[in-house]
């Protein structure tokens, strides 16, 4: 540099500890020598600041702009977490009784065959009846001619938000695939329609899933209609012809794949699931146990009848973390580290330094655990 620029560093950890200090860059590389004396993480961010500490800014993916960083860290004993709260006694009772809520509504469906379809994939607008409030809706791609039970199908569940869900281009030829939206909203409406259904589910001015008083109970909580939908939209892909009546996978991305690990542990016939960098993973730890906050709902007890980690327990089929960002602080380390840890089926999980939720550095160091 023809002037000076600093890196000014944090490091904050799951014990509660934090120290933080500015180097000038000098072409050497900066080490921070740091420990934990309990299985957990610590979190490094470093950040390139001018003379004054302003952050030096850069182009983002999305075409606005970031600060000049680093977020990243590093765990100790990861395999010795458990969860900051033990599951509710009624766990199983309780998801009994939702799937009887669920069986309680005749499986009806409308597909629609959609413009974007090709000559290779068959595209259709799909609406099924569903306990909740809202039906399931998604896109549903199809190889075109495929013979009855000659295929696998898979569901792959949105993140979170409320944007438009746009009919796919094209879909895989050896593969039913259903694109699942979280919300049960109707599809191919305007921008005005979506502005005004995010507004419509916040509640008490939260965001959808956020409100403390519809989350003291379990069946208000807005994560149950999403759930619910998650198991309709499996029993759907079901009664496909073209299914193979065995590969019935699922997957998706943070809420997607908060989603996902719940398809897989409430559906036995799941065969498969995939989830990259995985929502709501050890709701309790922050407030139990003082671990570092990812971005979440505000624990509450009912709360913990959605967390992933009791749900994972319950997965037979193999499962793929597929990256674990260690600096994602929206989905945190030790809530990840114990949803792997709570999978007793086979598992697969990738640690990508330098990872945060919504950005992959160009040739990360990446650590694969597998067992």
């Amino acid at each position: 540099p023809t002037v000076p620029y600093f890196l000014a560093w944090s490091r904050t950890g799951d014990d509660g500890k934090s120290d933080r200090g500015k180097v000038e860059v000098s072409g050497e590389p900066l080490v921070i020598k740091t420990s934990i004396d309990k299985p957990g993480f610590v979190r490094i961010i470093a950040r390139l600041v001018d003379r004054n500490g302003a952050p030096l800014r850069a182009k983002n993916m999305w075409g606005g702009s970031m600060d000049i960083s680093f977020e990243g860290g590093a765990g100790v004993q990861p395999e010795k977490l458990v969860a900051g709260a033990e599951e509710p006694k009624d766990f199983d009772a309780f998801w009994q009784k939702q799937k009887e809520r669920l069986a309680a509504v005749p499986m009806k469906f409308k597909m629609e065959k959609q413009p974007t379809s090709t000559p290779e994939v068959d595209v259709y607008e799909v609406t099924v009846d569903c306990a909740g409030p809202r039906p399931v809706t998604g896109y549903l791609t199809v190889p075109a001619g495929a013979r009855k039970r000659s295929l696998p199908v898979r569901a792959v569940f949105a993140g979170y938000g409320v944007e438009k869900q746009n009919p796919p281009q094209q879909g895989p030829e050896d593969c039913i695939v259903f694109h699942v939206n979280a919300h049960g909203f109707e599809l191919n409406r305007d921008a005005d329609y979506y502005a005004g259904f995010a507004r419509a589910i916040e509640s008490n001015g939260f965001s959808y899933a956020f409100d403390p008083k519809q989350n003291a109970d379990p069946e208000r909580a807005y994560f149950n209609g999403m759930a619910l939908r998650v198991l309709r939209s499996l029993e759907f892909l079901k009664t496909l012809p073209e299914w193979d009546g065995v590969r019935l996978e699922v997957a998706g991305g943070s809420q997607g794949g908060l989603q996902a690990i719940w398809g897989a542990g409430l559906d036995p016939d799941v065969t498969g699931c995939k989830a990259d960098i995985p929502w709501c993973c050890d709701l309790a730890g922050a407030a139990k146990l003082g671990r570092l906050n990812g971005w979440h709902p505000e624990y509450r007890r009912p709360l913990d009848y959605y967390d992933a980690v009791n749900h994972a327990k319950r997965i037979r089929c193999p499962v793929e973390i597929t990256r674990a960002g260690l600096g994602d602080y929206t989905c945190a380390p030790s809530g990840v580290a114990i949803l792997y840890n709570s999978i007793e089926s086979p598992k697969k999980i990738t640690w990508v330094q330098g990872s945060t939720h919504g950005y992959m550095p160009k040739n990360p160091q990446r650590i694969v655990r597998e067992k």
